[in-house]
């Protein structure tokens, strides 16, 4: 699969410098596969994970977020062993897809933001077209990256909100590039809320 690899050839650069010279065989790796023991999905092999999806993966695994209140920007990644990474979003997904570099996707799904229903339906992100950096509000992102099931529909968003359209691995380097900026608003929102609770205790 053609996205296989670019994902992978994509992930190694970008964790080079997380594991600096540390060689395959000097970490930890759950059954010889050279995936770090802590970042494995903690999740048992799922056939199908769509099923109740959002009873079995309420939170984030990420940042703790419930998908079941971000339903409409949720993501959800499952890998060629079974395992599920439910994700509250596309910034979570491309961590989930960066530290299991040599776990394979068989499938990534993402919210439909078209969609009427509550909660939106998942779509494979093959078949989506994502709306990048538009008014629409991100989840954990300042720049928004919402998927479509129709181009129609990312069109007529894109017409009433801005942004730009494009697939699903364009959102995803987009993902990438923001992602430093967005950790640093992340943690300071945090610390915000920190301190405000401590002044109320």
């Amino acid at each position: 699969m053609h996205r296989r690899q670019m994902i992978k050839g994509a992930m190694t650069i970008g964790l080079l410098g997380a594991f600096g010279r540390v060689g395959a065989d000097e970490r930890p790796s759950c059954e010889g596969d050279g995936t770090p023991v802590q970042f494995m999905p903690r999740t048992s092999p799922d056939p199908e994970p769509l099923v109740d999806e959002l009873e079995k993966y309420p939170r984030c695994p990420y940042c703790a977020m419930d998908r079941r209140q971000w339903h409409h920007s949720r993501h959800l990644v499952h890998y060629d062993d079974g395992r599920v990474d439910p994700t509250c979003s596309l910034r979570c997904a491309a961590i989930s897809l960066s530290l299991n570099i040599d776990l394979g996707p068989k499938a990534i799904y993402a919210a439909d933001f078209g969609s009427d229903e509550t909660p939106r339906p998942m779509v494979n992100v093959d078949d989506a077209t994502y709306l990048i950096g538009s008014e629409l509000p991100g989840t954990m992102t300042a720049r928004s990256k919402m998927a479509f099931a129709l181009s129609a529909a990312a069109e007529t968003a894109r017409a009433r909100y801005g942004g730009e359209t494009g697939d699903f691995d364009t959102a995803l380097t987009a993902a990438h590039l923001d992602m430093a900026e967005d950790t640093a608003m992340i943690r300071q929102r945090r610390a915000e809320r920190r301190a405000r609770r401590e002044r109320e205790e």
